[in-house]
Formats: structure tokens, C-alpha cells, sequence
């Protein structure tokens, strides 16, 4: 049996292991992961354009835009909020992401993307964190660096 196709690394960028830690400060008990409605964006002030908050559905599994920071759009300036991740084009620094929602999702789990827009562009990390709601994962929290 395979493991999760994007795992953790060891250490993470500093913005990333930030996140992560908010991240496991708000499990409750013993939960593997938080509720959704724990979370709150302006507790994380300073990495408000790095942060991603996707929205998801079961049944058939899609995911929503809810919160885009401008890092992850960079100079496209689609309003990506309140549109499915499958109405839209996903390039940049979106590339492959309905993949890690799908795999977040599916490992209930964090996973890890790292990837490069373009070769002359430096490389990027992305971190989806998975979040309780509702009877099964409802959002996912995100970041880049």
C-alpha cells in the first residue's frame, strides 16, 4: 500500500512550520485534526497573502475557493474566491492543487507540495492542512512559501 504522495518533510520553511503548529494548537482532545469554524485567519496577521482557506465537498469530492491569498495568484488577477477549483484554470503556484485537496482529503492528513512556476521563477512549497466540519473534512487551510 502506497503512503500519502505528498508527505511531510523533516523540516519545513519557517512560514510553513507556523501554520502547521497554529494548526495542531487547535485540535481538541484527542482529534487527529480541528474544526473548521476554530480557525481564525486574523490570528495569523502578518501571512494573511500567503493563506489559502478551500472549502470541501463530498459526493461528487469538490473544492471551493473561500480566502486566496495574493501569493498564491501572483500577478493573475482572477477573483478565484467563491469559484470550484474545477471552473478555473489552476496554474503557478495552483498547479496540481485539486490533486493535494483530493490527497489531503483522502490521507485526512496534511500533505506537502513543492513545486516551481517557471524555470526562471524560484521554487515554492505549499502546505493543505485538513479541517473537521459537519461529519467530515469541510476546509482545508493552506500556505505558501
Amino acid at each position: 500500500m502506497m503512503g500519502n504522495p505528498y508527505p511531510l518533510p523533516a523540516d519545513m520553511a519557517p512560514n510553513l512550520q507556523r501554520v502547521f503548529a497554529y494548526w495542531n494548537s487547535l485540535k481538541r482532545g484527542e482529534n487527529n485534526m480541528p474544526f473548521w469554524d476554530d480557525v481564525k485567519l486574523s490570528s495569523l496577521p502578518d501571512l494573511g497573502d500567503r493563506l489559502l482557506l478551500m472549502d470541501v465537498f463530498a459526493n461528487p469530492e469538490r473544492f471551493r475557493f473561500n480566502v486566496v491569498g495574493k501569493d498564491f495568484i501572483g500577478t493573475d488577477n482572477d477573483a478565484l474566491a467563491g469559484k470550484f477549483a474545477d471552473e478555473v484554470v489552476l496554474r503557478g503556484r495552483l498547479k496540481y492543487l485539486r490533486s493535494q485537496c483530493s490527497a489531503t482529503v483522502e490521507a485526512c492528513e496534511p500533505t506537502l507540495y513543492r513545486g516551481q512556476v517557471s524555470a526562471k521563477d524560484s521554487a515554492f512549497s505549499r502546505l493543505l492542512m485538513p479541517m473537521w466540519g459537519d461529519g467530515h473534512i469541510g476546509m482545508l487551510l493552506g500556505v505558501i512559501a
